[in-house]
């Protein structure tokens, strides 16, 4: 007999299946209707179950951010992947490891040193390893921008020293803290205009750059066109989260990540809650605090996952959660959240609040609970 919501212990890691479907569907069938290929980032759920899921409804390739995830999920049947984190040499061997066992591997890098001693060590193993250039479109973190003469110099290093320009892939992060419409729509040809063109100057020294690879949930789910882009990247919307509704490409009630917990006690006097859900199970993630609704640590939900309007997780311990209603104190806190109610919280960031948990518990329409196993380190 299968398990049910009603009898999981808490806190648990839940993935509401019917939201779970419906994201995997919608990014899917944006990204077809702008005729470019997807190539989900799996760094967000590390789940087999999940990625299966994004390649059945038409992903092609999948993305991770650590070789583990590369060594998982290619045990698992998972051929085409990127390693989208710049390549150190210390972790070559890891590398070179993945492809002699036939993983079709490709990794990147935004320096020429590191491209040269890429090249290098792979052809002394009789490997042709094929590296894409990371390129900074809007200065969020690392890359080269794409009118740079470092570019150039990291192509020449790759060219030289015989390993296969691939192509070149960005990721516009700092869509993360736009909140429009129009904004998101701007960040998002911002992106696609400046891998592109980084794409021409490489051919434009004569060497192929087929790939032109961009994406963040936000970017993906705002761009009018992508002309010239091969293939979009995007890990989040898969879930979904507080953050990404805060920037507006989704509501609360599309976050298909939850944690399941319990009422354990009351500080009346206060209008406290307290939960079995403390930092723990929610991750230590305050990514709402600087956006324009600030959730705390997670907005509560009934155990049906519907919203309760106004209920935040306003603090946090290692093992206890601070329940309470925003703006002003609920004297009835204890009649409205007896002991024993159980409750589902939604995450502020889904990937950090995944991350705290061994398996998610994958909850049907029914109420039906299957687990699916996750993993995590480096």
């Amino acid at each position: 007999m299968r398990p049910m919501l009603s009898t999981l212990d808490t806190p648990a890691a839940l993935v509401d299946r019917e939201r779970l479907a419906r994201n995997i569907a919608r990014m899917q069938s944006r990204l077809d209707s702008l005729g470019v290929k997807f190539r989900p980032h799996v760094k967000t759920t590390k789940c087999i179950e999940i990625a299966r899921a994004q390649l059945e409804a038409g992903a092609r390739g999948i993305t991770v951010s650590t070789l583990k995830e590369a060594q998982q999920f290619h045990a698992a049947g998972f051929d085409d992947i990127l390693y989208a984190v710049g390549l150190v040499p210390g972790k070559l061997q890891q590398v070179l490891a993945l492809r002699q066992a036939g993983c079709n591997l490709k990794v990147i890098t935004d320096n020429a040193a590191a491209a040269a001693e890429i090249g290098r060590a792979a052809r002394e193993e009789g490997i042709t390893l094929e590296v894409w250039i990371e390129i900074d479109t809007d200065g969020h973190r690392s890359g080269v921008k794409p009118e740079s003469a470092q570019l150039i110099e990291v192509g020449r290093a790759l060219v030289e020293s015989g390993a296969v320009l691939g192509g070149v892939m960005t990721h516009a992060g700092s869509s993360y803290d736009l909140d429009t419409p129009e904004a998101l729509a701007a960040m998002a040809e911002q992106e696609r205009a400046g891998c592109v063109r980084a794409a021409e100057r490489l051919r434009e020294q004569g060497w192929a750059c087929p790939n032109v690879s961009v994406g963040s949930t936000p970017t993906a789910l705002s761009a009018k066109s992508l002309p010239g882009v091969t293939e979009v990247r995007a890990g989040v919307y898969v879930f979904f989260d507080l953050v990404m509704a805060n920037v507006g490409v989704c509501a609360p009630q599309d976050i298909a990540l939850s944690v399941l917990t319990t009422v354990i006690g009351h500080q009346p006097e206060k209008g406290w809650a307290i939960v079995d859900a403390g930092w723990m199970a929610m991750s230590r993630d305050r990514g709402t605090q600087k956006q324009r609704h600030d959730y705390g640590y997670g907005q509560v939900c009934g155990e049906d996952g519907n919203v309760l309007p106004g209920y935040v997780l306003t603090g946090a311990n290692q093992e206890h959660g601070i329940l309470s209603r925003e703006g002003a104190k609920d004297e009835d806190i204890e009649k409205r959240f007896p002991v024993g109610t159980r409750l589902r919280i939604l995450p502020n960031h889904a990937c950090a609040t995944g991350a705290q948990f061994p398996q998610y518990e994958a909850v049907g329409k029914d109420g039906a609970v299957v687990t699916w196993p996750r993993f995590y380190g480096w």
